[in-house]
């Protein structure tokens, strides 16, 4: 019997893609593949989150602060309960991981 548990996510995708990979009481991880012009939609985080980028260009907003921009290879960190705003406003396609750490399920609404 393995230890281990394997995850899998898609690797590319001519589509908007959001994938939920992982959603336990330890974390929610998310796959995304965004074209130019895609988001999603304005929301509070429910957990510290934390947007990995793989590839690409990730335009953040957050609460009223001005947009952003963060390159692949960036881990931006966004804390609980505040609002964002994340989306593709280049022509690169942009890949990204979000990690919420602990899980949502661990707050109280």
């Amino acid at each position: 019997m393995m230890i281990e548990k394997e995850y899998n996510f898609k690797t590319a995708s001519d589509a908007k893609l959001i994938e939920k990979i992982i959603s336990d009481e330890n974390i929610d991880l998310n796959h995304v593949i965004f074209h130019k012009g895609q988001a999603l939609p304005e929301h509070y985080s429910n957990s510290n989150v934390y947007l990995i980028v793989i590839s690409g260009n990730i335009s953040v907003q957050l609460n009223d602060q001005k947009t952003n921009i963060y390159n692949k290879g960036s881990i931006v960190n966004v804390p609980y309960k505040t609002k964002m705003n994340i989306s593709n406003q280049h022509d690169e396609l942009l890949e990204f991981f979000i990690v919420k750490a602990p899980s949502p399920k661990r707050f109280s609404n």
